[in-house]
């Protein structure tokens, strides 16, 4: 690097690290802040010329494909806002499942369908409309009136079923919390056990092509050494005849 500039090798580094940070299912923010401690740049500097960079690229094929880019894996998205109703309708229905037993991540991968992009947004706006509540659920806290004839038939039975959805909340947590860190572990290893595997099979495929090229290449040596040696053997044979003769 120098006076700012971006070669082609740092250009290359930097879009394969969006489409690995993107296969992980990690934020693309990562992407920018590993880029920027390996370069010595600043995230946010290498965030805008990533997206400066796309359009740049869209507009020079013959560079793009000198770099060996598939912009189709680097599509800038357009910022969609939630309305109320689509708010309060994803909240209930992660709140749902994370209820019978799934994680935030799971509950919003199974309502985006597998789709990674859509999982992210779903979660990072569900986190971010968990943060902006009250430490304590409304559900989870029972107010009682001060009656002077004491606490009532009702009032007894909303404590009691409030208790129990508090018991069965905890157990819940506490049964499924190590199981879903288990499972993201797995999740990750897996990912990368796959990539691995990708890059094995291409190393492979390259060994098998240069085995087929020296197995070639030995054939047709051993088919010019045996016409040598014919050769050979028919200057001998015709020596021998002229000696002969004589």
């Amino acid at each position: 690097m120098k006076n700012g500039l971006w070669s082609n090798q740092e250009v290359k580094d930097l879009f394969t690290s969006v489409e690995k940070t993107k296969d992980n299912g990690s934020p693309l923010k990562m992407a920018f802040i590993e880029h920027a401690k390996k370069y010595s740049r600043q995230p946010n500097s290498v965030r805008n010329y990533y997206y400066h960079e796309i359009d740049n690229l869209e507009n020079d094929k013959p560079r793009c494909n000198k770099l060996g880019i598939d912009l189709s894996k680097h599509k800038k998205s357009s910022i969609q806002y939630f309305s109320k109703d689509e708010e309060d309708s994803l909240m209930q229905k992660i709140d749902g499942l994370v209820e019978s037993g799934c994680s935030v991540r799971k509950a919003c991968m199974t309502l985006s369908n597998g789709d990674v992009n859509q999982m992210l947004r779903f979660q990072n706006k569900y986190r971010n409309f968990k943060s902006k509540q009250k430490p304590m659920e409304k559900d989870n806290i029972i107010k009682f009136t001060k009656k002077k004839e004491g606490i009532t038939e009702s009032e007894l039975q909303a404590l009691f079923m409030g208790l129990v959805r508090l018991v069965k909340r905890s157990a819940q947590e506490e049964a499924t919390s190590q199981t879903r860190n288990i499972l993201e572990r797995a999740n990750i290893e897996l990912r990368k056990t796959i990539v691995a595997l990708n890059s094995k099979e291409k190393e492979y495929r390259e060994l098998k092509e240069q085995f087929l090229k020296v197995k070639e290449e030995n054939s047709k040596l051993v088919k010019d050494v045996f016409k040598l040696k014919c050769d050979k053997a028919g200057k001998l044979k015709a020596q021998f005849e002229n000696i002969a003769n004589k």
